[in-house]
Order: C-alpha cells, then sequence, then structure tokens
C-alpha cells in the first residue's frame, strides 16, 4: 500500500511473525527488544512477555520516532504522540482488554469494528478485527501531518470479533 506511512509498511512486512512453542523464543522477537531497548521498561526475555506494544514501538523506531516510557504496555501509548478524532491509515490504536490493554496500528473499519495490524494477535503479527468500543484511544506521531481520512471497509468483517489478544 503506496499511500501507507513508513511505520505501517515496516509492521506489514512482520506479518506472520509468530511465537515460537513451548520454552523457545522467536528470535526476531527478542531482537526487536534489543533495537528498542530501555524504552520498554522491562528486561524483555521471551516471546511470553505481552508484545503488542514492543512491536508497535519497534516499528515506530524503525520509522525514525521516540516509543513512550515503558513503551511495552499497551496504554502507555494512550498519551503518545497528538490525539486524532478520526483513524487515518497507521493511526496507533489503544485498546481496553481483560487484564489490561492492547495497542496496534489501524487498517479499516466498518460500522462497529476497526481491523487492526498488530503483534501479538493470535500469538502473531496479524490483522484483527476489534470491537470499536473498546478503543480507548487514537493516535499519530508527534509532528506528523495528520492522515488524509478514514479506511471503509464495505460489509461485515468474516469471522469473530477479537476479544482478548493477550
Amino acid at each position: 500500500m503506496s499511500e501507507a506511512p513508513l511505520w505501517h509498511r515496516v509492521a506489514e512486512a512482520q506479518l506472520g511473525v509468530r511465537e515460537m512453542p513451548g520454552v523457545r523464543s522467536n528470535p526476531r522477537i527478542l531482537e526487536w527488544a534489543k533495537k528498542v531497548g530501555g524504552r520498554l521498561g522491562i528486561a524483555y526475555t521471551s516471546d511470553e512477555t505481552p508484545w503488542c506494544g514492543l512491536f508497535v514501538a519497534w516499528c515506530m523506531t524503525a520509522a525514525g520516532f521516540t516509543p513512550p516510557a515503558i513503551a511495552v504496555r499497551a496504554k502507555a501509548w494512550a498519551s503518545w504522540g497528538a490525539a486524532l478524532e478520526t483513524p487515518g491509515l497507521g493511526a496507533v490504536l489503544v485498546f481496553e482488554r481483560p487484564g489490561g490493554g492492547h495497542v496496534g496500528f489501524y487498517a479499516g473499519e466498518t460500522s462497529v469494528a476497526y481491523r487492526v495490524l498488530g503483534g501479538n494477535q493470535g500469538d502473531a503479527v496479524s490483522h484483527a478485527w476489534i470491537a470499536k468500543d473498546r478503543c480507548v484511544a487514537v493516535r499519530w506521531p508527534p509532528n506528523v501531518p495528520a492522515p488524509a481520512r478514514p479506511v471503509k471497509v464495505v460489509g461485515f468483517p468474516q469471522g469473530e470479533l477479537s476479544r482478548n489478544e493477550a
């Protein structure tokens, strides 16, 4: 998608990266933690640690942006950058979920759900449909012109809405 901002293209290039079963960890996910470094707020040693915030931090870092303090916490992204009223391609979406939060990138929407490109969605970098009423923040990188328009998807998404992204 040529109109996608750099960080969104970085995220799309990682589609399909997934956790490794058992005690092993995916070295690519651990490498993301090394590259983001101290901004994670924790020592990141396993892909069993929730990594949606890590994924967003790595994508934003790769695009030249500084993530929030304790970027591994999804809700830390709720005050990062600038607030948007209407999301556009690549906007950072922050969601409530049982036991915490979830963060990913806006990739489209229907009247009831956002299509989210994110990490740790089904233990992988994937697209998921998440109910709009769970969204607590829509953010955009600082000092970057706001996106032009939302991405409307015709019809209701196939499959169920994601209920818990951990």
